[in-house]
């Protein structure tokens, strides 16, 4: 009846009256707001108070829970209440407080109360109540009895339990570590709820799952009291679960008499994590000890076991040969043996090492990594001279211990002269077959080197004479097309002697890697310059991108990687059919003490390789088909080579192919950071945090790559994903008279490409703002139609701060140059200005005399109307327009001037005042046919230099 979903109403309230009269014990529900009314009562709560009816309990009480309380109670039990109603879960409570019956007699209740909203009431109490004087005292009087009992429990244990009686199962927490939020549940239910109901509860929620049905056995009270019926005390261990993770718990469950001769338990819960693992550790390692000394005894002519720490030794199987061997069992200090040992047996050149393998610093460090360590070394004894080894191994792996440190080692000796005899023969032939290896290796690589030198001698002499017989002027169209063919033909031989060259030098380590200072910009723009004309001729799709930041200067050997990254890409293009794609990414990797590392990614869409041909392809002379040769002319040498200049620079090659989908290359380069990544900007006129800067491009990498460079030099750059967008945002910046100080525009782009986005732009902005190009492509082909748009130059992809800042700088100069010369002269303009406050068209006037300008004031628009059509064609240069004014508002005046038929009305430049600077008021000016947004207060030097751009000269 009292869950939640019980609803207390006028219908429900008649079967709760029912109910209450039936309870043995007191009942009454009372409303939580102030003044805390009583809504119900029952019999037995009156007969509590010493009242036989409702009607007496109303006058002693006034009906209400504060009158039911002791007046020294009701401030602390209510705040109690409250605070168990706010941290309880299900909205109850237990208080225990005084009340004075009607005889005057001072008695004790306890309450369990429950927390409910009602629609009918409000917020109201359900409480149970009974008079436990009687019982309070007689616990009082216990209390004192075991209260140094439970001390010295609470002290020793991390919770304590006690039940009670065994026969009513009333238990109670005394103590505990409140580790989790289950344990203020479990505290609740200790102090509410029989010991089998608590137990089910703790085991469910603390207990790790491996143990709950073990635990739920052996903590049962039937399983309890058969214990106690041949001891008096019992321990359980069982795992429980932490927020912290598991950990291991003994219950320790000692007899207890009870007053009134009731039996009683204490349970004591105590943590034993540290002492069972500690416990199993060690038992481990003794198992661990005697395995390894079995497994060695057998193997080892002597097995030691020696204490890291303590510098004590003891022998588990001793060398019968040895007279000075302690014997096995016998403790020894570990260090100062076998320092003895090595004095006496050790070759001298063998002692240093030998003394450096048993320091006690370096076995805990070289085990610390390594599971077995081993030293092996000539030894002399007997009159013989053999080969031995000394071997170590950690008793347990560092891993295994909570300070991963090894304490403990296993040591052994053993003679492996046979087999280091075998080896050191073995070794021998090894070397003296390397050694020929490397003659004949050298005495070819000679012959290569000395071939391609001969050979390029007469082909210098072939090239040179075909270049000059390909200049005659009387040559004939047949003769020529044969000495093309003779020269590519050459050209191509020349590559092979080249790439011969190089193999020649790497394989006789002459090839060497310089570290010069390059700027990375212009050789990428050289690459992309000659990729992408080769791209365009195949009907190839060529993408360069960079991603974060790059440098435009780096230290190391620019030919070499160029010579990379020519090769890696001159393959792409060779080896992708027409309509595929070749893509071409740099990005920076980590950067440490000077040195920066790049990473290349190559990937096209070509003919791929085999998955097993791919392990061979940094082969010389490799090829996956032999018909390569003739169709794509490959020498096999080009992968080569570039795996070892990449090597050379410190870097990695990898590649990924699918046959018939493509393939993929990842380089990684080191080079050098240069201390000339900034230098465009010394001395510069131009301050790039001053800067503001749009970029157009349908690409939303190429964006953020090109917000991420131009901020790292301090550029506030602006962007929009299409030329529509940006066309956009520049009307919007140019009402205001905010220009953008530069203007980048992707030429390829959809719907409106670069040079229509610039034209759109040159009719809004005029000539001022600068405007930059951005392509991958050769841009000859659109030069004229573009520096026609208005752009003023170009830049390639992917961006560099320093390229553009320079382009921008000499745009910026041949435009300045050009505005003082068109700029309108602003000596004796007729100015009309619509104004409805007095004050501000005085202090206007006054504004526009400053530049000797003669003015006309309109009180608002409809007058402004009059006088515009009333004055002839052109009188008036310009129109001041405040938007907020009676009669006619600035939108309809300026709609309304537009609008009238004469030649001036839609030329007139009208300028908006206002003190509306939204985006939204920008844009219904423009629409309205506004020229220009200027917010109030008007800088004068803003004010003239719109007028100065928006006049015409006549």
């Amino acid at each position: 009846m009292l869950e939640k979903r019980f609803e207390l109403d006028e219908h429900t309230l008649p079967l709760v009256e029912e109910l209450g009269a039936h309870m043995p014990g007191g009942f009454f529900i009372y409303q939580a707001a102030a003044p805390e009314k009583l809504i119900y009562s029952n019999k037995a709560c009156w007969n509590i108070f010493g009242c036989e009816t409702q009607a007496e309990f109303q006058a002693l009480t006034g009906y209400t829970f504060k009158g039911m309380l002791h007046p020294e109670d009701y401030e602390a039990i209510s705040a109690s209440i409250l605070d168990q109603i706010d941290t309880s879960e299900n909205n109850m409570d237990y208080v225990e407080y005084r009340i004075v019956r009607k005889d005057g007699m001072i008695r004790w209740v306890d309450d369990y109360g429950h927390y409910t909203e009602t629609e009918k009431y409000g917020g109201i109490y359900y409480v149970f109540i009974s008079d436990i004087t009687e019982k309070r005292a007689e616990r009082e009087k216990n209390l004192n009895v075991r209260g140094a009992v439970i001390q010295t429990l609470i002290n020793s244990y991390n919770t304590v339990w006690l039940i009670n009686d065994v026969v009513t199962e009333a238990c109670s927490l005394y103590h505990t570590d409140m580790d989790s939020a289950h344990e203020e549940a479990i505290r609740n239910a200790l102090s509410h709820a029989r010991y089998t109901d608590t137990k089910t509860e703790y085991v469910a929620t603390m207990v790790a799952e491996e143990d709950q049905v073990r635990m739920q056995e052996q903590i049962s009270l039937p399983y309890i009291l058969k214990q106690f019926e041949t001891r008096d005390s019992f321990s359980v261990n069982f795992i429980r679960s932490l927020s912290t993770g598991p950990r291991h718990y003994r219950i320790d469950f000692g007899k207890v008499l009870m007053p009134d001769n009731r039996m009683g338990v204490m349970m004591g819960f105590k943590d034993v994590d540290l002492e069972v693992r500690r416990g199993r550790a060690e038992q481990q390692e003794k198992n661990e000890l005697n395995a390894m000394i079995t497994a060695m005894a057998s193997d080892y002519r002597s097995v030691y076991h020696v204490d890291v720490d303590r510098d004590d030794a003891v022998c588990y199987r001793a060398d019968a040969e040895d007279n000075r061997q302690t014997p096995v069992g016998v403790h020894f200090p570990f260090h100062a043996r076998f320092q003895e040992y090595c004095d006496l047996y050790v070759e001298e050149k063998y002692r240093e090492g030998f003394l450096h393998f048993v320091d006690p610093d370096n076995i805990r460090a070289a085990l610390a990594t390594e599971n077995i360590i081993a030293y092996r070394y000539l030894a002399h004894r007997n009159g013989k001279s053999y080969y031995e080894m000394l071997r170590m191994a950690g008793v347990r792996h560092p891993g295994d211990r909570d300070d991963h440190k090894v304490h403990a080692v296993g040591v052994g000796f053993t003679v492996i002269d046979a087999e280091m005899r075998e080896n050191m023969d073995r070794a021998r032939a090894l070397q003296e077959a390397l050694s020929a290896a490397e003659q004949a290796n050298r005495a070819k690589t000679v012959f290569l080197s000395n071939m391609s030198h001969e050979i390029r001698t007469p082909m210098n002499a072939i090239i040179g004479l075909n270049n000059i017989a390909l200049n005659e002027p009387d040559l004939s169209e047949k003769m020529r097309g044969y000495l093309e063919k003779i020269g590519g033909s050459a050209q191509h031989l020349l590559g092979i002697i080249n790439d011969i060259l190089d193999m020649s030098r790497i394989e006789s380590g002459r090839m060497t890697i310089k570290n010069e200072e390059f700027s990375f910009a212009r050789q990428l723009e050289q690459v992309n310059t000659m990729i992408g004309g080769q791209c365009r001729e195949k009907g190839l799709q060529y993408i360069c991108r960079t991603a974060g930041k790059i440098d435009e200067y780096y230290v190391g050997d620019a030919m070499k990687l160029k010579q990379v990254v020519i090769n890696l890409l001159g393959n792409a293009v060779k080896f992708t059919p027409a309509g595929g794609s070749v893509t071409f990414l740099i990005e920076e990797g980590p950067r440490m003490e000077g040195m920066a590392t790049l990473k290349f990614t190559v990937r096209d869409t070509g003919i791929g390789m085999s998955r097993e041909y791919l392990p061979h392809i940094f082969e010389a002379f490799s090829q996956e088909d032999a018909s390569s040769t003739n169709k794509y002319g490959s020498t096999g040498l080009g992968m080569p080579i570039t795996r070892s200049i990449v090597e050379l620079m410190n870097g990695h090659i990898e590649v990924e192919s699918e046959k018939g989908v493509g393939t993929t290359f990842h380089v990684t380069v080191t080079l050098g950071e240069s201390d000339r990544k900034d230098l465009h900007l010394t001395g510069s006129d131009l301050n790039p945090h001053e800067m503001n800067v749009l970029v157009i491009d349908d690409d939303t990498i190429a964006l953020e790559h090109a917000r991420i460079v131009l901020g790292q030099v301090g550029v506030h750059c602006e962007v929009a994903a299409s030329g529509a967008e940006g066309l956009e945002m520049v009307k919007m910046r140019f009402a205001r008279r905010e220009n953008y100080d530069l203007v980048l525009v992707d030429w390829r782009m959809p719907d409106m490409d670069g040079v229509e986005t610039t034209r759109k732009i040159r009719a809004v902005v005029g000539h001022e703002t600068p405007i930059i190009i951005l392509t991958s492509f050769n841009w000859d082909e659109i030069m004229d139609e573009a520096l026609g748009a208005g752009v003023d130059t170009f830049v390639s992809k992917p961006l560099f701060a320093g390229s553009v800042l320079d382009e921008f700088r000499e745009a910026f100069k041949r435009k300045n140059k050009a505005s003082r010369e068109t700029r309108a002269e602003l000596r004796g303009r007729k100015i009309l200005l619509a104004e409805d406050m007095a004050v501000n068209a005085e202090i206007m006037v006054m504004v526009l005399a400053m530049r000797e300008m003669e003015v006309d004031v309109a009180e608002n628009g409809r007058i402004a109307l009059e006088l515009f059509e009333a004055s002839v064609e052109g009188y008036y240069d310009a129109i001041l327009m405040d938007m907020r004014m009676p009669e006619m508002d600035g939108l309809e005046a300026t709609r309304a001037i537009r609008a009238t038929k004469r030649a001036d009305a839609k030329t007139v430049p009208i300028i908006a005042l206002t003190a509306n600077a939204f985006d939204e008021d920008v844009q219904r000016s423009m629409q309205a046919g506004l020229n220009a947004h200027l917010s109030k207060p008007v800088e004068p030097d803003v004010l003239f230099e719109t007028l100065e751009s928006l006049i015409r000269e006549d």
